[in-house]
């Protein structure tokens, strides 16, 4: 009897004889084993059959290839889709909320990433994309700092963030029935322009000149608020506390809450700062950071600058943002400052993509459960009545465009940093409403991202072309005494 082998794999083979097999043969599964089969037989095409599915039972991956094979496709598309989404009506964040809701929809998947289930991990997974994105958005800022340079940052910073708060607190008293600590918690996490998702009206790398009034204002005023939220955060807690134990909380707010730790966090950064872009562009040329070429050194100052204040119990977002713009004034012009925004960039698009892929699964898990017609309706006046409003008020007699104060007063984007606020706030307070709080954060986020998602091409390449900017054009092109300068190495 002749035969002829077929390896596949490493555990499966196919045998062709020349001699039939009984049919009872095949239905007990005899040979399997071997994989007998023989050509021009009944029988033929169900042992083939039954070959495959082994094979197929053999090669089933584990788990840890699954993830190695998501976390490849993960990494091309966070190199592929913002240039595939570029010109489209479409932002990247949605993209990787609708994998999310596919990835955890089927009944197969077991695994509910609801943040009420994994408060921690929630806290500290956007803790670390919102420190990555604030040392971006610092060292791609080209404007040197000053306060009439960035009055329209003073103006949604102090007027626009605690005005929105005020309100959206009172929307929460009101039509949601919250105790005023819950409210202001709700008001604190939802007000703040998101230094993540808000990418698309954000400034370009650095020294690429895309810089303009809106750009720049949605830039600083997500670098900065992040960090002045966190006062009206810890006032939500204080006042859980205080409140129904009749305890003083207002001199510990204003001397530690608010002053020590916004006035730590900006001498930290700045400290912090300074002493990184003196290794990196100043110290001997030989020894000199920029000389390793490795933008990583950006990722090193980011934890540094955020350990070392969040030590010494100071606003450890502020720091961040503080210690980027001060690396990036200490050697304005230097051609390792776009390495050092590169590196940022891409670790925190990798994270964003994670954060909002699992917050998609956790609106396939039943996030927005609790949802009812008024946690839409308020969702949807926070995003369209409450921001354009308070920043239109801000930025009453600025002398901008009227467009540019309209794009400035409607791109309140909220998202990872919202997400922080709240979990932040849960893990440092009690309450029952964690379930509803949730409902209402994860609708707001979702419907801006949709809202804002949509809109920003349309709207920025219109802003573009209104202010005599082809969109299309490559960016960078500088003069020729800034082109000298990127070349000097120190």
């Amino acid at each position: 009897m002749s035969s002829v082998w077929i390896s596949v794999g490493h555990s499966v083979s196919i045998n062709f004889v020349s001699q039939p097999i009984s049919s009872r043969t095949l239905r007990a599964g005899a040979g399997l084993s071997a994989g007998a089969i023989v050509p021009g037989t009944p029988h033929h095409l169900n042992a083939l059959l039954v070959r495959y599915r082994l094979m197929a039972t053999e090669i089933s991956p584990e788990p840890y290839i699954l993830i190695m094979t998501g976390v490849g496709l993960l990494i091309a598309l966070v190199a592929w889709l913002p240039l595939a989404l570029k010109r489209l009506p479409l932002s990247l964040p949605i993209v990787c909320i609708g994998i999310g809701m596919a990835i955890f929809l089927p009944p197969q998947v077991v695994l509910q990433p609801l943040p009420i289930r994994y408060p921690q991990v929630t806290e500290r997974l956007s803790e670390f994309v919102v420190i990555i994105a604030l040392m971006g958005a610092g060292l791609k800022i080209d404007r040197v700092f000053g306060f009439q340079r960035w009055a329209v940052t003073w103006r949604l910073l102090a007027v626009t963030m605690p005005l929105g708060i005020l309100a959206i607190a009172a929307i929460g008293i009101l039509l949601l029935g919250l105790p005023l600590p819950v409210a202001l918690l709700l008001g604190a996490s939802l007000a703040p322009t998101d230094p993540v998702l808000a990418a698309d009206v954000q400034v370009g790398p650095p020294k690429t000149g895309e810089e303009d009034e809106v750009r720049f204002g949605l830039t600083s005023e997500a670098g900065l608020n992040d960090g002045a939220a966190f006062p009206f955060v810890h006032l939500a807690i204080l006042l859980a506390v205080a409140l129904p134990a009749g305890t003083p909380w207002l001199w510990e707010w204003l001397t530690f809450r608010v002053a020590w730790e916004i006035i730590g966090g900006i001498a930290g950064g700045w400290v912090i700062g300074r002493v990184f872009g003196w290794l990196t562009f100043h110290v001997p040329a030989e020894t000199k950071l920029a000389k390793t070429g490795d933008g990583m050194i950006a990722i090193s100052a980011t934890f540094v600058s955020y350990g070392l204040t969040e030590i010494i119990h100071v606003y450890g977002f502020l720091a961040v943002f503080v210690t980027a713009l001060t690396l990036r004034a200490t050697h304005r012009t230097h051609e390792f400052q776009s390495d050092l925004h590169a590196i940022t960039e891409q670790i925190e698009r990798l994270a964003m993509m994670v954060v909002l892929i699992l917050f998609g699964g956790a609106i396939a898990s039943g996030l927005l459960s609790s949802i009812s017609w008024i946690e839409l309706e308020i969702a949807l006046i926070i995003l369209l009545v409450v921001r354009p409003l308070t920043g239109w008020f801000a930025l009453a007699g600025y002398p901008a465009d009227r467009r540019e104060k309209m794009t400035l007063a409607f791109f309140g984007i909220r998202g990872v940093g919202s997400i922080y606020y709240l979990s932040y706030g849960m893990n440092h307070m009690s309450t029952t409403h964690m379930e509803r709080l949730w409902g209402v954060v994860g609708l707001v986020i979702l419907l801006s991202i949709l809202l804002h998602g949509v809109s920003v091409t349309p709207i920025m390449r219109s802003l573009d072309r209104y202010r005599g900017v082809d969109p299309d054009a490559e960016a960078g092109h500088e003069s020729e005494a800034s082109t000298e300068a990127e070349k000097t190495k120190g």
